[in-house]
């Protein structure tokens, strides 16, 4: 007799829907939260009198969130999910009141540090969650509807910045993430009931020490070189020494320890392997790409700072329908080894066609490219986290689904660094082949123009706006033609996933050392079959 699942019952589908919306909350508090935050920058600076030291309220969050992100798995898996995933969020709340409450930029980049730890346990949490809950099988329905809470905190964010920006204070870019936190909370205690484990805890403090070290490293390489010291300076030399001694130390701590923090056995499954790859590359070319497309809609094409989300529907539209689509088919039919070579396809194309944005560009122009482009990734996001899942064993979810989140982070922090590198470069040599070196070092002054208004550009002299406008067009789409390079590798990557079977049940083993909590519904979800 051989233990499979059919379609999971309307009793357990019930059971899934009622925790769902709180679950929905806790990702959307992650994604809005860096999206809200960017927009009110601007006047956080100016108020707190802090300009010089802006980066590192990003990097502060940055860092927590990366470096806690495979702890709260691995946590998770050993002490059970739902009172650390509560965690994580509480963590999260009280660093978004404390960040509203700062009165100087060192309170705020020490409080933003807290919040980016608790936020390393909402999605990771939320996908872990739904791995504990829902077979693989049947995991497929639930992508079109995190797509789409991707989708709204991509387009809500940056006009829900604009609005608390110009209509409150800053500090309410921080305290919106409470009554939203404590509505997901209440719906959590209440309503999340998971299979109790009995398990011998034992943590690799010496892994997870390491590891933060490394991954500190690697963040404040990526986030420095370039921009605070030279790639060739001893600081970010001393910290690539830092990040190879530790993380080679991890891999050896790790090989001997009981319960590692991150299983290195894990990457010895193919399909593990290649889905970690593919978030590195997806999180690279997109995060890194894309992260200056509002900066040429704002200027090239006019569009206001709150507008701008607007001009990203086409991208969020093919991230969501294609989601939809994959999601019911790999449901229906428990294929899915199609999606991410599609989805990479997808991905590649719409970089080449952003790859000739130029100052003529119309709008009409951009947001078909995006439409493609956010078509591939709606192919690949939610399906290479249901790889990770599917390809471990269930006691490992937590871990699978920190690796998937970890690699794509990871990934985006690299991107962001080296195109950020590649624009600075591509728009200083442009203004300077039109208006000479000395106009072009002061248009470009400060490592960018990343803080550029229209008021600005109002008050410069038309031949100035006209090449910085052509600068920003010229570097913009040369940031998109190198990440061609990176994105073909996805495709590339795709086609050696092997396809395994989803499982079609949580398997009994998660569930016999302990009955589910407050559910009677775990034993329909099982049936013996020859």
């Amino acid at each position: 007799m051989e233990t499979i699942t059919t379609e999971a019952p309307p009793a357990r589908r019930r059971e899934v829907m009622v925790v769902l919306p709180g679950l929905l909350l806790a990702m959307l508090l992650a994604m809005l939260d860096n999206m809200i935050v960017s927009t009110a920058m601007p006047r956080i600076v100016g108020e707190l009198h802090g300009l010089s030291h802006l980066s590192w309220v990003v990097t502060a969050y940055v860092l927590g969130t990366t470096v806690s992100t495979p702890l709260w798995g691995k946590i998770g898996d050993l002490y059970g999910r739902k009172n650390i995933f509560i965690s994580s969020i509480a963590i999260f709340l009280v660093g978004s009141a404390l960040s509203g409450m700062s009165q100087n930029m060192s309170e705020l980049i020490g409080f933003r540090a807290l919040q980016g730890l608790g936020a390393g346990g909402l999605i990771v949490g939320v996908m872990a969650i739904i791995g504990d809950l829902v077979p693989p099988r049947e995991r497929g329905r639930y992508q079109g509807i995190m797509a789409a809470v991707m989708a709204v905190a991509m387009v809500a964010g940056p006009l829900a910045g604009g609005f608390i920006t110009d209509n409150l204070s800053w500090r309410w870019a921080f305290y919106v993430n409470l009554p939203l936190g404590a509505i997901a909370l209440i719906l959590l205690v209440t309503r999340l009931h998971l299979p109790k484990h009995r398990t011998e805890h034992r943590i690799d403090w010496t892994g997870a020490g390491l590891l933060a070290v490394g991954i500190t490293a690697l963040v404040l390489i990526t986030t420095w070189g370039g921009n605070e010291y030279a790639w060739g300076s001893w600081q970010v030399l001393g910290l690539v020494v830092v990040a190879v001694v530790t993380l080679v130390a991890f891999a050896m701590v790790e090989r001997k320890a009981a319960e590692p923090i991150l299983s290195l056995h894990l990457f010895g499954n193919r399909n593990f392997t290649l889905s970690a790859l593919i978030g590195f590359l997806l999180g690279f070319t997109m995060f890194g790409a894309i992260n200056f497309l509002p900066l040429f809609q704002q200027t090239v094409q006019g569009a206001s700072a709150t507008n701008s989300g607007l001009l990203l529907l086409p991208m969020m539209a093919g991230l969501l329908v294609t989601s939809l689509v994959a999601g019911q088919i790999i449901t229906r039919t428990g294929r899915y080894r199609v999606f991410p070579i599609l989805g990479g396809v997808f991905v590649v194309a719409g970089m080449i066609l952003l790859a000739q944005l130029d100052v003529n560009s119309s709008k009409t122009d951009s947001s078909l490219y995006m439409l493609v482009l956010g078509s591939g990734m709606g192919f690949l996001m939610q399906t290479t986290m249901l790889i990770s899942q599917n390809s471990v064993e269930q006691k490992d979810i937590g871990v699978a689904s920190s690796a998937a989140t970890f690699f794509r982070s990871i990934g985006g922090s690299f991107g962001v660094s080296l195109f950020g590198a590649i624009f600075n470069q591509g728009l200083k040599s442009d203004i300077t082949s039109r208006l000479g070196p000395a106009v072009a070092g002061k248009l470009t002054s400060g490592g960018g123009v990343t803080g550029l208004t229209k008021s600005t550009l109002d008050k410069m002299p038309p031949v100035q706006v006209q090449a910085l406008l052509h600068g920003i067009a010229t570097a913009t789409s040369s940031v998109f033609f190198w990440a061609v390079f990176i994105s073909i590798l996805v495709p590339v990557a795709a086609v050696f996933i092997k396809h395994v079977p989803l499982r079609s049940a949580i398997p009994t083993d998660a569930k016999k050392d302990g009955a589910a909590e407050g559910s009677e519904a775990e034993a329909s979800l099982v049936v013996a079959m020859e």
